[in-house]
């Protein structure tokens, strides 16, 4: 019934294009229009201002002659004032947009190593949608945003970079493990030379305490026993430990059968060859 007399409905978000005997005429926006068909004006054609995604997958190579796949996604509108522009003068705008994104990327990637193309992605896309904008704005299409979403090395080139990464994981894992074992040796050898200096502070005032010792038994055995000389307690004492050592060495349930010559003369032989090799040891 509206054909008939002449009555037309644009949508929201939609622009229609009149004709009059084939000419055109003016931009229709959403609402409610009477087109007298009598008169030769009619609608050709309707033109969507929503926001339109296109994807485009384009293949290239980058400068260090990886082959990679990059997908760049489009997001784009006809502008409601160039709407004329956007209708008549092109036929497929996806295909357009397609050939801009292709030249852009195989101009531009083919300068970058892979790794740099993965972290320049934005200033990829930035002059994606440069050239895009300049070139679409005289057919009437605005771009919204451009952006690259994805950049798929080959397959083979994929599988490399993955052992490639695992291999250096692998290598800082061992780094990290003899760092770590270098650290406890380290830690363990000032250990063991603190417990060996300590043991020889133990010893050094041990021997200190004995020398001691023997020192006040000289003194005290000399005042009590008037006649004996140093030499003679000297001998004496020596003899004294050179049985505690026997007794000891007879009380352990680990030591082995000792024979030494043993007698009065034998324990004199004793007494000299110990008191010899402390005077040649503190002669030295």
């Amino acid at each position: 019934m509206g054909g008939v007399l002449g009555l037309v409905q644009v949508d929201q978000s939609t622009v229609a294009i009149k004709e009059t005997f084939g000419k055109f005429n003016e931009v229709l926006e959403p609402g409610c229009h009477f087109l007298p068909w009598c008169i030769g004006q009619r609608i050709v054609g309707y033109l969507s201002l929503r926001v339109k995604q296109l994807d485009v997958r384009c293949e290239t190579k980058t400068k260090d002659n990886v082959f990679v796949t990059v997908v760049a996604s489009v997001q784009y509108r006809a502008l409601v004032d160039k709407a004329s522009d956007a209708f008549y003068k092109l036929s497929n705008t996806k295909q357009q947009i397609q050939s801009y994104v292709f030249d852009v990327i195989r101009a531009t990637v083919p300068k970058l190593e892979l790794d740099d193309a993965f972290v320049q992605k934005d200033d990829i896309a930035k002059a994606v949608e440069e050239e895009l904008e300049k070139a679409m704005s005289m057919y009437g299409y605005e771009i919204v945003q451009t952006l690259i979403v994805d950049i798929e090395p080959d397959v083979h080139v994929k599988r490399a970079m993955n052992e490639i990464n695992a291999a250096s994981r692998m290598r800082s894992a061992a780094n990290d493990k003899a760092e770590a074992e270098k650290i406890l040796q380290i830690k363990r050898a000032e250990g063991e030379a603190e417990s060996k200096y300590l043991a020889g502070v133990g010893i050094a005032r041990q021997r200190q305490a004995i020398v001691d010792g023997l020192r006040d038994s000289v003194l005290a055995f000399s005042e009590n026993v008037p006649g004996t000389t140093a030499k003679d307690i000297m001998d004496m004492v020596l003899v004294t430990q050179y049985f505690d050592t026997m007794k000891e060495i007879g009380a352990s349930s680990k030591s082995s059968s000792v024979f030494i010559p043993h007698g009065p003369v034998a324990v004199k032989d004793v007494a000299s060859q110990i008191r010899d090799g402390l005077l040649q040891a503190n002669t030295l």
